[in-house]
């Protein structure tokens, strides 16, 4: 959904961007994606030497403590101004330097009195490197956390961002993007925690990404992304059973008291410890007491769509339907409504990342006869739990990927499953 592009030896050489980076990243826009740029700079001096701003939904500039829109004109400063009492230290040490909105820069070898500086002062700052660039940040101000902020202004997590960078203050938010690419001059950290290297430096390595983007998303690194893969369970052997984050259908299936929700529960857990947002839709209320997910709707008080989306705008909230201030024999109406509006969510912003259907047979029962208009042919990252796989439509059993058997009989439970979808239990 988003490329997150460093500035300096990534899109830029020597301060300047190519025509040819540039075109890319209206291609990319152009595609219906966002562009972000995170940089070190101070806004000032990149609005001098990249005029063609206006090709960036976001600027993260300072190295995460100043946000800019290039449509508004809007900055956001997300630290503090420099201290006076720091920077007259730096003057009297004979320390030349740069003063920003919030950082303070300098260049190799001051680090060492600039850290003297500190020491003095007893103020409460941090040291980042970038090549021979010196700079000082209030702490906890980086590029990750100045991304962070440029992509909940546009609805996406870091799960949607593809980020590319050469130097050592990009490792803050290329380990968080969902998937980081080096260009071919990075240095060697870079490179190594990247998931591959692009052919060519700087912005001729951008544009590389950029067309494969658009191309096939990326097709390349599915399921070659091995920190995201999301746990499910253990192996005899206690090893994990992990499954791809995306594409991926589960059937939990066993019967009343088996344990469903204790296993779904632990899933969706693991789901929000690596930031995926979760939209429960919960009929008997199961589900309110989660950690970290905020639960709407109660016998009292019907769940609404409107509130739904509106809740779901936000990435970092996990969401809990409680649907039972909904008539059972409604349910169904209430689902086919609310499905296709979550499906245009995702298209626009990648989000919820995963939805769970608990008691399936209610949402969607076999007699249903809107069944076909409610489901898209694929589903993608959805559980689905029951107490009859036989009781849900062949068209919804297809649909699955993974069947997890819960209770004292899941040979009785995976032969039901088989019996009703048509697939061979062997």
């Amino acid at each position: 959904m988003a490329l997150a592009t460093d500035y300096d030896g990534t899109l830029a050489t020597e301060g300047h961007v190519s025509a040819e980076a540039l075109s890319a990243i209206a291609r990319l826009r152009t595609s219906g994606r966002r562009a972000i740029l995170v940089t070190g700079r101070q806004l000032t001096d990149l609005l001098e030497v990249c005029p063609r701003i206006d090709v960036f939904d976001y600027v993260v500039a300072e190295n995460g403590a100043v946000v800019y829109s290039p449509a508004t004109r809007e900055e956001t400063l997300l630290g503090t101004p420099p201290s006076p009492e720091f920077t007259k230290q730096l003057t009297r040490d004979g320390v030349a330097f740069e003063v920003g909105r919030v950082v303070v820069s300098t260049w190799l070898p001051n680090h060492i009195p600039v850290l003297q500086a500190i020491q003095k002062t007893g103020l409460e700052l941090v040291v980042i490197f970038n090549r021979t660039a010196v700079m000082v940040l209030p702490p906890g101000v980086n590029k990750a956390t100045g991304l962070e902020h440029a992509l909940r202004k546009l609805g996406l997590s870091f799960h949607e961002v593809v980020g590319i960078g050469d130097a050592q203050n990009d490792h803050s938010f290329l380990e968080r993007c969902e998937c980081a690419v080096a260009v071919a001059n990075a240095e060697a950290p870079i490179r190594e925690l990247a998931a591959f290297t692009t052919r060519g430096e700087a912005g001729h390595g951008v544009a590389e990404v950029i067309d494969e983007l658009v191309a096939d998303d990326l097709a390349r690194v599915e399921g070659q992304l091995l920190h995201h893969l999301v746990t499910v369970g253990c192996h005899s052997d206690g090893t994990e059973v992990t499954i791809s984050p995306y594409g991926m259908n589960i059937l939990i299936a066993g019967p009343s008291g088996s344990g469903k929700s204790t296993i779904t529960a632990g899933i969706v857990e693991n789901l929000i410890k690596q930031s995926y947002q979760v939209c429960i839709v919960d009929p008997e209320g199961d589900y309110g007491t989660l950690e970290d997910v905020i639960s709407i709707g109660n016998p009292k008080d019907p769940v609404g769509i409107t509130e739904v989306l509106t809740i779901l705008e936000d990435p970092k909230i996990n969401l809990n339907l409680n649907l039972l201030g909904i008539p059972l024999a409604q349910r169904p109406e209430f689902f086919g409504q609310l499905f296709p509006s979550l499906r245009t969510l995702r298209t626009r912003a990648g989000r919820p990342h995963w939805i769970v259907l608990d008691e399936a047979h209610h949402l969607l029962p076999l007699e249903w006869g809107h069944l076909p208009e409610a489901l898209p042919r694929k589903l993608g990252e959805t559980i689905i739990v029951t107490v009859h796989p036989e009781h849900l439509a062949p068209t919804v059993l297809s649909l699955v990927d993974v069947v997890i058997a819960v209770g004292p009989s899941p040979d009785k439970t995976l032969r039901s499953y088989c019996d009703a979808s048509g697939h061979a239990l062997t």
